[in-house]
């Protein structure tokens, strides 16, 4: 058995939701007669929390209850809208098998709600297969703060550099280095010039195996 683990990100790194996370987005903000573009979503929007969005697209300090009413209306937007379109990015739930086969503990930590992720693992079915489930909920702090890393390091019991996050955003490559770990970026989202420096990259799950993970943990 690996005394290693491997930690994935949501969105974008085992589904590509970004563009559904968009028209929840536009809908939500076209209601209060915003009209934010896909620069200012790819700038603004992805990988980032909702308090952090919300903040920056209304222009001041969302808290408490406004906070959870707004953060509630937009996620059962794209719930809804997701819903029927859910689907892995390339590979994904081949490549999880094969790093459970090959005896690696295996996480997800995502800011997201937990109602986006339990939507996600029950239409893929890979909860199963995940030792460590981390969720907004879970977190004080939000990536590129590495908490929910360090906290998903905790419930595998695996020292975090030992560990290896798969990564497509900015705040969460951040997260991932600041927890010590070695991460994979997934380009989904963003080039390899828009995230910092990363052990590699891949554009889906066909570009990476047990071997290229074997070697990253050494």
């Amino acid at each position: 058995m690996n005394q290693a683990a491997v930690i994935f990100d949501m969105d974008g790194v085992i589904c590509h939701t970004n563009p559904f996370h968009s028209l929840a987005f536009k809908t939500f903000f076209a209601k209060r007669d915003l009209y934010p573009t896909e620069e200012e979503f790819s700038l603004h929007m992805y990988g980032k929390s909702n308090s952090y969005i919300l903040k920056h697209f209304l222009g001041r300090e969302i808290v408490g209850q406004e906070f959870i009413d707004l953060e509630f209306e937009k996620e059962s937007l794209f719930r809804e809208i997701y819903s029927e379109n859910v689907k892995p990015i390339e590979r994904y739930l081949e490549f999880l098998s094969e790093l459970k086969s090959g005896g690696f503990k295996t996480g997800v930590a995502t800011s997201a709600p937990r109602a986006n992720l339990d939507l996600i693992m029950g239409k893929l079915g890979f909860e199963p297969n995940m030792e460590s489930i981390m969720a907004s909920e879970n977190v004080s702090q939000h990536k590129p703060n590495p908490e929910v890393y360090l906290k998903s390091a905790e419930n595998l019991g695996v020292n975090p550099q030992r560990c290896i996050v798969f990564e497509d955003s900015f705040s969460g490559v951040s997260a991932g280095l600041k927890a010590g770990m070695k991460v994979v970026g997934v380009l989904s989202s963003h080039t390899k010039d828009e995230l910092p420096p990363c052990s590699i990259y891949i554009n889906d799950y066909s570009e990476i195996d047990l071997h290229a993970i074997n070697s990253l943990i050494g």
